[in-house]
């Protein structure tokens, strides 16, 4: 069955870098869209960016120039580095991968962006 991984959450101070990863196994990943996601307390989970399988990738306004996806389909690997860290950031994020209508979810990493 679909497993997804995450790593890498933690805490950070506004302005710096975080770069988080989600190990996939279980499907076969080339042919996945993968993305991360984010859910901030109350509020609901929002696309952060993602990558089709043909590399193009999305972001949502708020992440533009800030963050960039990237997927290793060899390794089985989608990497969020994140940097220009803000307050607003602060949410769990959340690894994902779909196809034919379908989404599957990992289990969600903490970033923390505070002084």
């Amino acid at each position: 069955q679909v497993q997804l991984v995450e790593s890498g959450g933690g805490k950070v101070q506004p302005g710096g870098s975080l770069r988080l990863s989600c190990a996939a196994s279980g499907f076969p990943f080339s042919v996945y869209v993968m993305g991360w996601y984010r859910q901030a307390p109350g509020k609901q989970r929002d696309l952060v960016a993602s990558v089709s399988n043909d590399g193009s990738t999305n972001y949502a306004a708020s992440v533009k120039g800030r963050f960039s996806i990237s997927r290793d389909n060899a390794k089985k690997n989608v990497d969020l580095q994140m940097s220009g860290l803000k307050p607003e950031d602060t949410a769990v994020y959340y690894c994902s991968a779909q196809r034919w209508g379908n989404t599957w979810w990992g289990q969600g990493t903490q970033v923390t962006v505070s002084s």
